[in-house]
């Protein structure tokens, strides 16, 4: 099947309305759980062949994720595409005004490797929700899971709905140079930038998942012990693969040592290794040599001994780093956490300003006035007080980046209002009319409008 015929075939079902019911997009998306349930192993089987991910991690970090967006939509998808009255100004009396949520159309969804079921299922779930049908691109990069999406989907779904695509480069390119109504991606900046411009061609609106250098801010007055605990996890979560990990810790100077103390102790007390089922490889190799190139031996404090045979990098944390380093001139998205000590926070809110705004920061600390400061004062998509990455598992939080870390954003309601236009309407009375807009033209009618109108 040629992608033009794909794509003619889904925007043709799409105009006979049958997406537009709603029972309809709610027996779809039990359809798509009740796959995924009845084939979990095969799901946990895939993604650990392709980076050593264990079952636990899977699940709550995908799997659970994404049946929690199934579930909600199915309860809410009915309130969210209901009409919404607003309010109607004088000029237009007797008359009421009102927003229509309607489908984009025929979508293209871009998924990522790192996370590969849940960004590419959830913005797919959050399309079908809104009434679109879905083309799913899922990364190649983990060819087994993209291989098992392939074959649930394909052979679950009419692909008049939805379908997936596999392939690399190539088809992505191929895929790219047809219209499409919406464009969802994740993935890095530099294929983004290809995206968004693939899209300008065809005037195609589009949704980027980004990703950043997302910084963490330690204060002095903390809970340096649970700070630890809670950036560790965070941060060394899938090996550091992760777009919102933290990607640096700005820590107040006066605490520096006894944090660097309770970051070691709490990475070895996780014990983080594939066989405990809490680690996973480095994707590949051409991201394993380039996380390697960046750890500067002299300035590891705990971890660095990297196993290029097995494509394991231990949690390494680097001191004595600065902002010229080379591990701070783009995201790592790995398990190397370089830590940069500050004196004065107007300083390491100027130092962190000086790079493109991140997906996230994470603030830790006691002071609200700090706090405030911090949120207020620098740009980022979203994040966390006292804790990392969890501000991603809240259903009622729209996520997505600012500036070079995204545009738009997803989940829950924030996705079903991604993958839809909304239309406003204006409806009249055929009961008066005021002939004050009319010619012909007067003075006294211009005295009334302009009270009327302000």
């Amino acid at each position: 099947m040629s992608y033009q015929h794909l794509i003619d075939q889904q925007r043709h079902f799409f105009n006979t309305n049958t997406t537009k019911d709603l029972s309809y997009r709610i027996n779809e998306l039990k359809r798509l759980k009740s796959v995924l349930l009845k084939n979990e192993t095969r799901l946990y089987e895939a993604i650990y062949q392709d980076f050593k991910k264990s079952e636990f991690e899977t699940y709550t970090t995908e799997l659970s994720i994404i049946y929690h967006e199934i579930d909600l939509a199915v309860s809410k998808v009915k309130k969210w595409a209901k009409k919404r009255r607003v309010s109607t100004g004088l000029a237009n009396l007797p008359g009421k005004s009102y927003i229509i949520p309607e489908p984009y159309g025929t979508v293209l969804v871009i998924g990522a490797w790192n996370y590969p079921y849940q960004l590419s299922l959830c913005p797919a779930i959050a399309a079908i929700a809104a009434g679109c049908t879905v083309i799913l691109k899922p990364s190649e990069i983990p060819s087994q899971t993209a291989a098992i999406m392939a074959e649930l989907v394909n052979e679950n779904f009419d692909p008049k709905i939805f379908k997936v695509v596999e392939g690399s480069v190539k088809e992505t390119t191929a895929l790219l140079n047809h219209k499409f109504d919406k464009i969802f991606f994740t993935g890095s900046a530099v294929v983004g930038k290809i995206i968004y411009q693939a899209a300008a061609k065809h005037l195609t609106p589009v949704t980027l998942e980004l990703g950043g250098k997302s910084p963490a801010i330690i204060t002095k007055d903390v809970n340096i012990e649970m700070t630890a605990k809670r950036l560790v996890w965070g941060k060394f979560l899938n090996a550091g693969q992760t777009c919102i990990a933290p990607d640096y810790v700005m820590v107040e100077s006066s605490i520096k040592e006894t944090f660097l103390s309770a970051i070691k102790k709490q990475i070895e007390k996780a014990d983080y290794n594939v066989d405990n089922h809490n680690y996973t490889q480095i994707i590949n190799d051409k991201n394993f040599e380039r996380l390697e190139s960046l750890i500067d031996s002299d300035k590891i404090y705990i971890g660095g001994n990297c196993n290029k045979e097995n494509r394991i990098i231990p949690p390494t944390i680097l001191t004595g780093v600065d902002f010229e380093d080379k591990v701070m001139q783009d995201e790592i998205f790995g398990p190397i956490l370089p830590i940069i000590e500050y004196t004065n926070i107007n300083d390491a809110i100027k130092q962190i300003k000086t790079l493109s705004k991140p997906l996230s920061c994470y603030v830790f600390t006691k002071n609200i006035a700090l706090k405030n400061k911090i949120l207020n004062e620098i740009s980022f998509g979203g994040g966390a007080v006292n804790d990392a990455v969890m501000h991603f598992t809240e259903q009622k939080l729209p996520f997505g980046g600012v500036g070079d870390s995204g545009i738009g954003n997803y989940h829950g309601k924030y996705g079903f209002e991604t993958f839809s236009h909304y239309k406003s309407i204006l409806q009249k009375s055929f009961l008066i009319e005021l002939d004050l807009k009319y010619a012909p033209y007067s003075a006294k009618k211009l005295k009334w409008l302009k009270k009327i109108i302000g």
